[in-house]
């Protein structure tokens, strides 16, 4: 359960903070939904309280699970581009609407890696750019950072690679 002012990630979509519980009575049936104001771009999403789970809300990273996510980060392995780019971005797609910071964080660690060997193509680029978006705010709320402080961070892990 969460209480209103607590921070929660909604997959695909990233960090949010509990405006307000609020009832309202849908087809006769009263049901509750946290009012969730995204801290991107402002947008409101009215999530049922019963249904937070299956939507896949959670809280913030906690500072083990942090770790976890610059460990991925770090993983060498190149990402195998045997596969075509559309199927690529399908998996990829696919691993962001989980809402796990684990598996966006791969998404993440594959894109960086696929480009130092490439050009990506332009969804790619732009499923880049969302993962490190999605990552780095979430990051920043978790270790009371700026977004600018953990960009640099991750960049710095992955320039080490190129050199």
């Amino acid at each position: 359960m969460f209480k209103v002012g607590d921070r929660a990630v909604y997959p695909a979509h990233g960090v949010g903070v509990i405006d307000a519980i609020e009832s309202k009575n849908i087809s006769g049936t009263d049901q509750k939904f946290y009012i969730l104001r995204l801290l991107s771009n402002g947008m409101t999403i009215m999530i049922p309280t019963d249904n937070a789970d299956h939507v896949g809300l959670r809280g913030i990273v906690t500072d083990r699970e942090v770790t976890r996510v610059y460990k991925i980060l770090k993983e060498k392995a190149i990402p195998s581009d045997s596969q075509t780019w559309n199927r690529r971005y399908r998996e990829y797609m696919e691993k962001i609407r989980t809402g796990s910071v684990f598996e966006v964080a791969a998404v993440l660690r594959d894109l960086l890696l696929l480009r130092l060997g490439k050009d990506l193509s332009f969804g790619e680029r732009r499923m880049l750019d969302m993962a490190k978006g999605l990552l780095v705010k979430e990051l920043s709320v978790a270790q009371k950072s700026t977004e600018e402080n953990i960009e640099k961070h991750i960049e710095a892990l992955f320039e080490q690679r190129s050199c």
